[in-house]
C-alpha cells in the first residue's frame, strides 16, 4: 500500500481539497468541488496544527479570517444553504471560548438541515500540561471538555486523540453533510498536541472523491396511499417547504399544482423555490403567514406538505388545520411522519413525479376562491405599503407604551413605517437580489410582504431564528452569489448582538448591503410581552431614570451609520421615505459594502392574519389583558391537535 507521511493538520487539508459532490437533475449530473474556502479564527489551540497546514501545505483552498466564531460559522452555514448544499466552508476555532462560540451556529445549522463542518481545538491527548489554557475541568469526568457541548446540537461529533482517527471521522462527516434527509452540523474536536503529530496515511485516502447526493425514490405503496387521499379531496392546499428548494423541485411542484389546480403556500425555508407572482402562489402560511394562505388552509380538506418540518409557526401551533388530513413528501421519515400524516418518504422532486401515475385526470373543485383570497391580500399589501406617519397615526400593533411612537419620533426624528419601508425596498432593489434575515419582527413582515420571482433569492433562517445571522448570512450568501446584490435585513437588536463579519466582507472585497431597521427595541418580543398583559420591561432601548424601570425613560438614539462608517462602509441615515429612497438608489451605485440606518417607527410591523401562536403565558394572570390572553390560549388549545 502506498503511503504518505503527513501531520494530522495536513491530512485534513489535503482530504478536504479533494472532495466533490454530484447530484442528478433533469437527466444531467451536476458536479461541484465541495471546499473552496476555509474560515478561521486562529488561537493557540489550532494555529500551530491545522493552522500550519493551511499556511504552508500545498492546496487550492482560500483561507478567510473570521472575527467572531459564531459569525464565521453562521456565514459558512448560509453559504452551504445558498449553494443548495453542494458546497461547504469548514471552520476552525481554538479551544474553550472560541469553540463555545460556535455551539449556537452548530445548533442553527442542524435545526435548518444546513451542512456545516466545524473543527475545534481541544485539550492535550497526553494530558501532560493539564490544565491547559482555557480548559474546563470536571471532577466527575476527566475526558469532558468544552467541546462536549456540541454533542447536543450536531448530527455527528468526534474527538481525535490519534492522527489516524481522522480517516474515519472525515468519512463519517461526509456521510452526514451529504445526507438529504438529515444534513446538519458536524463537529470534530482536535487535540492540540495531536494536530501536529504525523502518520503514514494511505495515499488512496486523498484521491478525488465524488460523493453522490441520492434522490430518495418512494415506494409504490406510499405513493398510492398519498395519491388516494389527494383524489378524495376537493380543496387541497400544498405547503412548499425547504425540501423543495434543496431538491431543485420548484418547477416540478409548480407544474404539478398547475395541472391539478392546487394552490400552494410557502414556509420561510420554501420561499423563492417558486416565483411569488404565480397565480397559484398564495404566500406565507401560519403564525407569520398572510390572510390568503391562512384562509385557504382553514377551508381546505387536505394539506399536502412537501419538504416541510411542520414547525409551530407553519402549523400555528397545530391549530390552523387541526381537523384536516395531512399527507407528506419528505426525504426524512422523521419529518414525514408528523401530524399523524399519511407519509411518502421521498425526495421532493421524485415524490411529486411519482404521484402523477395515479392522479391522471384529477382536478380540484376550486373556482374563484384562490383568486379571491389573493385579491384580498393584494389590497392589504397596498394598504401596508401606504402606511405613513401623521398626527393621527394609529400603530399596527395595538399594545404599546403610551409614548412608544411619539417618544421615538422625538428622540430620533424617524417617521418611517416598517411596512412602507419594505414595500419601497422591494420596489427599488433588483428582483434577483438576495434577501437575508432571521429574527425579530422582520421575518413575519417579509414572509407576508416580500416577493421575488428569482429562485433562491430569499435566505431566511427561521428554524433557529438566531439573532446575528443576518449579516453573517449575507456574507455567506454573497460568497455563493458574488454577482448579485445581497441585503441583510436586520433589526437594531440583532445588529448589536453580532455584526462582526461586516469586517470580513470588507476585507474580502465582497459588497453586502446592511438594511438596519432601528426601532430602538426588541420589537417583536415587546409585542409578545405586552400582548400577554405584561408591562414593557427591557424590550425597548430607553435610558434609565434613577431607580425607575427602564420603560419610563426616553428613547436612546444611536448613530449606527457613523459606527459602520468607521469600519469603512458607505453609510446613510434614513428618517423619511424620501431619504430612504435616495439612500437605496445611491447604495446600488457603490462597489464597497453599504449600511442604511433606517429609523422605523415602533409598532409599525405587520400583525395577525389568522394565525395563532401557543406561548407560555401565566395561568394566574395579573392584568385584564393577561386574562384575555389566557382565555384565547385555552380556547385555541381545545381546537388544536394534541400531537
Amino acid at each position: 500500500m502506498d503511503t504518505i507521511r503527513l501531520t494530522l493538520g495536513e491530512a485534513i487539508v489535503r482530504y478536504l481539497d479533494n472532495q466533490y459532490v454530484t447530484i442528478e437533475h433533469n437527466g444531467e449530473m451536476i458536479e461541484s468541488k465541495y471546499v473552496d474556502y476555509f474560515y478561521t479564527v486562529f488561537g493557540h489551540g489550532c494555529v500551530l496544527g491545522v493552522g500550519e497546514a493551511l499556511s504552508q501545505a500545498e492546496h487550492s483552498i482560500k483561507v478567510m479570517q473570521g472575527r467572531n466564531e459564531q459569525g464565521m460559522a453562521q456565514a459558512a452555514a448560509a453559504y452551504g444553504k445558498m449553494t443548495n448544499r453542494m458546497k461547504i466552508i469548514p471552520c476552525i476555532s481554538s479551544i474553550g471560548p472560541g469553540a463555545a462560540n460556535m455551539v449556537t451556529a452548530a445548533a442553527m445549522a442542524t435545526v435548518n438541515n444546513m451542512p456545516l463542518l466545524l473543527f475545534m481545538g481541544d485539550t492535550f491527548a497526553s494530558r501532560q500540561p493539564d490544565p491547559v489554557l482555557q480548559q474546563i475541568e470536571q471532577l466527575h469526568d476527566g475526558t469532558v471538555t468544552t467541546n462536549d457541548a456540541f454533542k447536543a446540537v450536531t448530527r455527528y461529533f468526534d474527538r481525535i486523540t490519534r492522527p489516524e482517527q481522522i480517516m474515519t471521522a472525515l468519512t463519517n462527516a461526509m456521510r452526514v453533510l451529504t445526507d438529504p434527509g438529515h444534513c446538519g452540523a458536524v463537529a470534530i474536536a482536535l487535540s492540540q498536541d495531536v494536530q501536529g503529530e504525523s502518520y503514514d496515511y494511505p495515499a488512496e485516502f486523498f484521491r478525488k472523491r465524488v460523493h453522490f447526493i441520492p434522490r430518495q425514490i418512494p415506494c409504490d405503496y406510499e405513493v398510492r396511499q398519498v395519491a388516494e387521499k389527494i383524489k378524495e379531496s376537493k380543496k387541497p392546499l400544498v405547503i412548499v417547504g425547504g425540501g423543495v428548494r434543496y431538491s431543485l423541485a420548484g418547477e416540478t411542484v409548480k407544474a404539478f399544482c398547475e395541472k391539478h389546480n392546487i394552490p400552494f403556500s410557502e414556509t420561510q425555508a420554501g420561499k423563492s423555490a417558486i416565483e411569488s407572482s404565480h397565480y397559484l402562489n398564495v404566500g406565507g402560511i401560519g403564525v407569520t403567514g398572510n390572510s390568503s394562505a391562512n384562509v385557504l388552509a382553514k377551508d381546505a380538506d387536505l394539506i399536502i406538505g412537501i419538504g416541510s418540518k411542520f414547525t409551530d409557526f407553519t402549523t400555528s401551533s397545530k391549530w390552523l388545520y387541526a381537523d384536516k388530513q395531512v399527507v407528506t413528501i419528505n426525504a426524512s421519515a422523521f419529518h414525514a411522519g408528523k401530524l399523524d400524516s399519511i407519509k411518502m418518504v421521498a425526495d421532493a422532486l421524485e415524490g411529486v413525479k411519482a404521484l402523477e401515475k395515479y392522479l391522471d385526470g384529477y382536478k380540484t373543485a376550486y373556482t374563484t376562491e384562490i383568486a379571491d383570497a389573493k385579491a384580498d391580500w393584494d389590497k392589504e399589501m397596498d394598504r401596508l405599503a401606504s402606511c405613513a406617519y401623521s398626527e393621527d397615526y394609529v400603530p399596527e400593533i395595538p399594545n404599546h407604551v403610551d409614548d412608544s411612537v411619539s417618544g421615538f419620533v422625538k428622540a430620533t426624528g424617524g417617521v418611517i413605517t416598517q411596512t412602507a419601508a419594505l414595500a419601497l425596498i422591494r420596489k427599488l432593489i433588483p428582483d434577483n437580489a438576495i434577501a437575508v434575515g432571521a429574527a425579530g419582527s422582520l421575518p413575519g413582515c417579509m414572509q407576508r410582504m416580500w416577493t421575488t420571482d428569482t429562485r433562491d433569492a430569499y435566505n431566511m433562517e427561521y428554524g433557529y431564528s438566531c439573532m446575528g445571522y443576518e449579516i453573517a448570512g449575507a456574507f455567506g450568501s454573497k460568497l455563493a452569489y458574488p454577482d448579485r446584490e445581497v441585503y441583510a435585513f436586520t433589526g437594531d437588536g440583532s445588529y448589536n448582538m453580532l455584526h462582526s463579519e461586516m469586517i470580513t466582507a470588507l476585507q474580502e472585497g465582497k459588497k453586502i448591503n446592511v438594511l438596519l431597521f432601528d426601532n430602538a427595541s426588541f420589537g417583536c418580543i415587546n409585542n409578545l410581552q405586552m400582548g400577554q398583559g405584561i408591562e414593557a420591561l427591557c424590550t425597548e432601548s430607553r435610558y434609565r431614570v434613577g431607580d425607575e424601570p427602564i420603560r419610563n425613560g426616553e428613547f436612546m438614539n444611536i448613530d449606527y451609520a457613523t459606527c459602520a462608517k468607521g469600519y469603512g462602509y458607505v453609510t446613510y441615515t434614513a428618517k423619511t421615505m424620501d431619504e430612504l429612497e435616495a439612500a437605496l438608489l445611491d447604495s446600488m451605485k457603490q462597489t464597497k459594502p453599504t449600511l442604511i440606518d433606517i429609523k422605523v417607527l415602533p409598532k409599525s410591523m405587520t400583525d395577525g392574519y389568522g394565525g395563532w401562536w401557543n406561548v407560555g403565558c401565566s395561568d394566574i394572570p395579573r392584568t385584564e389583558k393577561g386574562k384575555e390572553a389566557l382565555k384565547e390560549k385555552q380556547e385555541h388549545l381545545l381546537e388544536a391537535r394534541k400531537y
